[in-house]
């Protein structure tokens, strides 16, 4: 099983400096007040993972405040390749202006990016501002599957990122009065590589966990099967046709909405755009519009399944960070919640402010008092 046996943060939030042992196997519980620094503390956790962590956060937000804009994490690991220490962070900036680039650490040997760790250990979330995920725009469904994605390949963020440039690439050089044929040729030739890399693994990954989620439609649980989709003619063109045919056809979509797009100020087409479709499979409704009760339960039972399913991929159970989930859960739930989570076997590391809701496994837990810049071990949820 991979986990995480120290985690220690240095000029990292509101942390000057913070260690967490984890000797035994089990559930990692982070008890505080609101504003006591348990999400900073399983935020740290998230940039072991591709990506700009849980919140979405630049390199320079994360610093401590009073601090002299560096920070590093490190985090001694039992994972898929045995022991290791992971490390990441910044140096202090180089001058006012000056951006610090982001350096990953493996044993402290450096390495290319944090796509290495994934060697190591996978990393999956579910944060309280997920909760309007099924309400929010297409972008916010989009970007939580790629975080899905993520944790399969670890380099689809880069594909992702590169798609992004060559589409804003396409729309500046559609700005100009008469612009260069060759040039847009070449750039909507690459455009057409990246947003078929993209939206295949997208869908092998959508197709993965539906079938997951299928596997365990007879379960017994609380939380409400899912169905999911992705909505796109490119997703829904690949399974029978090959790669390189549907980039053909991107590429004539592409020259045939070049006035349509320089208009716009924008690309209006592709997977770019494309959205999750979410359902209620036992209401036959979508999730939208299902209960804010009944979203929430959704979006458990798809984050369970993907963790499942990449401990089925893996051979071992990701990280699972859940920032205060069950304290919006009823005793039921949070009952089949935590044996979940046993079933799943990988390390889980959840916070709260309400001891009582962490009872249930108050024998299975170890438990850390948080306080502003302070963590301390206690010897279970009620004392």
């Amino acid at each position: 099983m991979t986990q995480i046996r120290r985690l220690t943060l240095t000029t990292f939030r509101s942390y000057h400096a913070a260690q967490i042992d984890v000797p035994q196997a089990g559930a990692v519980v982070l008890l505080g007040q609101n504003g006591a620094g348990k999400t900073n503390l399983i935020e740290a956790i998230s940039f072991l993972a591709p990506g700009r962590g849980l919140r979405r956060a630049t390199l320079e937000e994360v610093a401590f405040a009073e601090g002299d804009g560096s920070w590093a994490i490190s985090a001694e690991v039992e994972g898929m390749l045995g022991l290791a220490t992971l490390g990441t962070g910044i140096e202090p900036p180089a001058g006012e202006d000056a951006a610090s680039p982001r350096k990953c650490r493996i044993d402290r040997e450096s390495v290319g990016s944090a796509a290495a760790f994934a060697d190591h250990l996978r990393v999956v979330w579910l944060t309280p501002a997920m909760d309007t995920l099924f309400n929010g725009p297409a972008s916010e469904r989009r970007r939580f599957l790629d975080r899905l994605v993520l944790a399969v390949d670890a380099e689809h963020s880069s594909r992702v990122s590169a798609l992004e440039r060559a589409l804003r690439s396409r729309n500046r050089l559609l700005e100009t009065p008469q612009p260069d044929s060759h040039w847009l040729d070449a750039i909507e030739h690459e455009t057409a590589e990246l947003a078929v890399a993209v939206a295949a693994l997208r869908s092998e990954t959508v197709r993965r966990l539906q079938g997951a989620l299928e596997a365990g439609r007879n379960a017994n649980t609380v939380f409400p099967l899912a169905e999911i989709a992705l909505e796109g003619w490119m997703e829904k063109f690949l399974p029978d046709h090959a790669a390189v045919e549907v980039e053909d056809r991107y590429r004539g979509v592409l020259r045939e909405n070049r006035a349509r797009d320089a208009a716009a100020g924008r690309t209006l087409d592709g997977p770019h755009l494309s959205d999750l479709a979410v359902r209620h499979a036992g209401k036959g409704i979508a999730a939208a519009d299902a209960s804010t009760g009944e979203q929430k339960a959704l979006l458990i039972r798809l984050v369970l399944a993907h963790a499942g399913l990449l401990a089925e991929m893996t051979g071992s159970a990701p990280i699972l960070l859940l920032d205060e989930v069950v304290a919006h859960l009823d005793p039921e739930r949070r009952a089949a919640l935590y044996d979940a989570l046993a079933a799943l076997g990988g390390q889980v590391w959840m916070t709260g402010a309400d001891p009582a809701a962490f009872g249930d496994i108050a024998g299975r837990a170890q438990v850390f008092e948080v306080s502003p810049g302070r963590v301390e071990r206690r010897a279970s949820p009620g004392g």
